[in-house]
């Protein structure tokens, strides 16, 4: 069988398909794919490489805003949480004044 594989970002690249769109084929079985060391690749049969430096650094940072985005939500939770428990923590301990001097 003529074909190759190609990475999930070069398969999202050759069909104009986001990356998102390409695991969800990979998840229902749509495509012909691998597993290789934990990344997943995709048989193309007749491949005609049309993807330019270009498009391939767009695909490559978009992949990386993904993850940036990601990221920031995981770290916008964890900071809520915090405030929180700071809130929590804060509300619980009573407020201890200085005690005056009995002579003024």
């Amino acid at each position: 069988m003529e074909g190759k594989w190609l990475s999930v970002l070069e398969f999202a690249a050759y069909k104009k398909k986001s990356i998102s769109t390409i695991r969800r084929y990979i998840k229902a079985n749509r495509v012909k794919f691998k597993e290789d060391a934990g990344k997943y690749y995709i048989f193309v049969k007749n491949f005609e490489d049309e993807i330019t430096t270009l498009e391939r650094r767009t695909l490559e940072l978009q992949l990386e805003n993904e993850r940036l985005k990601k990221e920031n939500r995981f770290l916008n939770e964890e900071l809520s949480e915090v405030k929180m428990l700071i809130t929590i923590y804060e509300s619980k301990q009573e407020p201890q004044l200085p005690t005056l001097p009995n002579e003024l």
